[in-house]
């Protein structure tokens, strides 16, 4: 049969065996699923008609899955139709200028349990339209337009309209649904020319291009036994050999020889990741961070436990997981080529915990066969995106209803048990275990103190970063919380992350240190600059910038030049993005070059009018030429572009105040506190404005409800103290310092401010 089979492959290559000649040296390109398919027909048979094969494709009677018989959808005062015309597909909906108009679908996009349509705009962009196909069963909710921000009333002109920056598939999409995907943006003429070898995601988006391979199968058999490495580009072969063992005293399985590599993982995680990109040349095999920047355990992304919160996929929660420490891979659980798991229910997970003790009642304390006794129930929680799509969380965690008490968290528990709350599933799961374990995701109450930078985060932060035990990206996420109130075990904790095996923790350290003081930037990242992961090597680059060279070894000076001509290549790959403009102005400025540094925040702005970065950074650069005028008129474009953008009004507010504009400055800087009242900056500085303004009352009131949202914020704790000091209020100041030094125990000065306080505040109490 292999012989049939190679011989088959021989002829639709067109190449006879005996006179094939080795290629394996060679460049490989990409030669197509169907190449593949003649010597994999198993693998090629499971793919057919999987998620992967169904990705993308063309608009036609076999791919298109939603009713185009004359629909209607209506949505925020727009009516879309869905018809069909000479054998197209189309909808007539509101389009880039806010005007209803005709536009064709061109590609189906995704399959189950909703499809998505793309269609063409000028420039060769494809977008992504925002009303979907919901194709689940009619008895599921399903058969049915729905939109897929129902909460937004989004209008043309917000980047997350259809016609908007943030639908673009080019920059967005195409990447993980397409292979061989090049997205060929020029920046002079703001145009696409993108391309792909296969429509759908083939055989060659996971084993990387492969042509040698291929000419390796045409070989005959000498040859090919010379050729151990089979023209692979990667051999996705780290369980080849390896068994499981269940020990009968723990009922966990023990892998027979440890992960050696990632190259499978970070194969899936290229497209199961929440990430940045930053090149599109990558194939499996390479480092992850040599094209992608996988997002860390942020607030905005995950629970401080690591729970996901928004749309992370599965990467960064595996990534935390006990399995992922042990060894698992995703083809333990998941067959690569239909994408299907490879066990139904229980029974996949049974594969490495003995049923006859997990899939019992005395360990899941439910009914058998009902839907509390699945393990994924409890360790593997849905959460819902885009509407009807439900996502397990793939950090497989014990199931914490205290930490729901203690932190906030959500927890398995209450997805049935939403009445009885986390107090009644917390006393059971006590019940239940005694002796419970605490499990994988340790990080937890030290990621939840530094995000609410309560008393004790400092040091907790601390021993994370260098705790070898924990996940790296659970040390990584603790970096940036640790570098926000610094305290004396900071650098020391920076410094060794510095040299981490992981490249994740690096990357962290790297980005904490590219603000500090430019002798500690010469001092501590040079070291990176020859990182054998680029993302870490560019982020190098970027916390050296504007650091004198003299400061620099020859051999330094020669490396920054590679990391940061590395740099500028990742910004130019997404100068369709405001994100990257900002940044090479920032690169720009750094350099002293302020003329390019306004032209790129002038870019940045072209593409994205909202967004406020580029605007807020633009507006600094105009108030240090002396050019305030301009800084205001820019921020007030800000402000008519997005008129909800806090951002751009608190720097609008500062530069009114610089005008000597107080009234209009007040005004601005209340309604950034009132339109981002997470941001406890903006309060900060409202509060101190009003304080400067002779507003003294107003100006405590406002602290004071700024405190309430944000009880250990350094600095609304201190402007309160030093208010109510002079107020002659000694004891509510002396309460503020001292919960000061309590959050700030290597700060002398404000153990001294604190004592100073609380002795006047002592002198003034009344005696008894």
């Amino acid at each position: 049969m292999a012989v049939a089979l190679i011989a088959a492959a021989a002829i639709a290559f067109g190449v006879h065996p005996a006179t094939a000649q080795p290629t394996s040296r060679a460049a490989p390109t990409y030669a197509g699923t169907a190449a593949c398919a003649a010597c994999h027909a198993k693998e090629h048979e499971a793919w057919r008609g999987s998620h992967h094969d169904r990705a993308m494709a063309q608009a036609s009677e076999k791919t298109v899955l939603g009713n185009f018989a004359d629909a209607r959808f209506t949505r925020a005062g727009v009516t879309s139709r869905f018809f069909r015309r000479d054998g197209r597909y189309w909808v007539g909906t509101d389009g880039p200028d806010g005007r209803l108009a005709d536009f064709e679908i061109k590609y189906t996009f995704g399959v189950y349990p909703l499809q998505q349509y793309l269609i063409e705009l000028p420039g060769g962009r494809l977008q992504a339209f925002g009303i979907a196909w919901d194709a689940r069963p009619k008895a599921q909710g399903g058969q049915r337009w729905f939109h897929l921000y129902p909460d937004r009333r989004l209008k043309a002109g917000d980047p997350l309209h259809w016609t908007g920056i943030d639908q673009n598939w080019n920059y967005q999409c195409a990447d993980c649904h397409s292979t061989n995907l090049r997205k060929n943006y020029d920046e002079t003429s703001r145009t696409y020319k993108t391309t792909w070898s296969e429509i759908d995601v083939g055989c060659e988006a996971c084993h990387g291009p492969g042509s040698n391979h291929a000419a390796w199968a045409r070989l005959d058999a000498g040859a090919r036994k010379a050729d151990a490495a089979k023209g692979l580009t990667v051999a996705l072969d780290e369980r080849r050999g390896v068994t499981w063992a269940i020990d009968a005293a723990t009922g966990n399985a023990t892998r027979s020889s440890g992960r050696a590599s990632s190259r499978e993982i970070e194969a899936c995680a290229r497209c199961h990741a929440r990430r940045g990109q930053f090149d599109d040349s990558w194939h499996p095999g390479a480092p992850l961070g040599n094209a992608y920047r996988v997002a860390l355990i942020e607030p905005d992304l995950y629970y401080a436990d690591g729970q996901m919160r928004d749309e992370v996929y599965n990467h960064g929660s595996f990534l935390q997981s006990r399995m992922h420490a042990k060894g698992v891979t995703c083809s333990d659980c998941h067959d690569p080529h239909s994408q299907k798991l490879r066990m139904s229910g229980n029974a996949v997970c049974g594969q490495c915990h003995a049923p006859s003790r997990f899939d019992v009642a005395t360990h899941h304390r439910h009914k058998p066969g009902t839907a509390g006794a699945e393990c994924t129930s409890c360790h593997m929680p849905t959460t819902t995106y885009m509407v009807v799509d439900p996502r397990h969380d793939h950090s497989m965690r014990i199931p914490r209803p205290d930490r729901t008490l203690t932190l906030g968290t959500p927890n398995a528990c209450g997805n049935c048990h939403a009445k009885e709350g986390a107090r009644w599933a917390a006393d059971a799961v006590a019940r239940w275990y005694p002796q419970r374990k605490a499990g994988q995701q340790t990080f937890a109450e030290a990621l939840a103190l530094g995000d609410r930078g309560a008393p004790g985060a400092q040091a907790a932060l601390a021993a994370l970063v260098t705790d070898a035990t924990v996940a790296p990206i659970a040390r990584a996420s603790a970096i940036p919380r640790l570098v926000r109130h610094p305290g004396r075990a900071t650098l020391p904790a920076l410094e060794k992350a510095l040299g981490d095996g992981d490249s994740l923790v690096r990357l962290a350290a790297a980005s904490a240190i590219r603000d500090a003081d430019p002798a500690l930037r010469a001092r501590l990242l040079p070291r990176l600059l020859a990182d054998p992961v680029r993302v870490v090597r560019i982020e190098a680059a970027r916390g050296l910038a504007g650091v004198p060279e003299a400061r620099l070894s020859p051999e330094d000076r020669a490396r920054l030049a590679r990391a940061t001509d590395e740099y500028l290549a990742s910004l130019r790959f997404n100068a369709d993005r405001p994100e990257a403009q900002t940044d090479l102005g920032g690169f720009h400025l750094a350099g002293g070059r302020e003329d390019q540094a306004i032209a790129a925040y002038r870019r940045a702005l072209a593409l994205d009018a909202t967004y406020v970065p580029a605007s807020v950074n633009l507006a600094d650069l105009y108030r240090a030429r002396g050019r305030e005028r301009e800084a205001e008129a820019v921020l007030r474009d800000a402000i008519k572009a997005d008129p909800a953008a806090a951002g751009a009004r608190h720097a609008l507010g500062l530069s009114l105040a610089r005008q000597k504009r107080m009234p209009e400055a007040l005004a601005a800087l209340a309604e950034a506190a009132r339109l981002a009242p997470g941001d406890a900056r903006f309060a900060y500085v409202h509060g101190v404005a009003l304080h400067d303004a002779g507003k003294a009352t107003a100006a405590t009131k406002t602290l004071e409800a700024a405190l309430a949202r944000h009880p250990y914020d350094r600095d609304i704790l201190l402007a309160l103290a030093g208010y109510e000091r002079e107020a002659g209020q000694l004891g509510k100041a002396a309460q503020r310092a001292k919960l000061l030094a309590e959050l700030e125990p290597d700060n002398a000065e404000l153990a001294r401010f604190a004592r100073e306080l609380e002795s006047a505040a002592v002198q003034r109490a009344p005696s008894r």
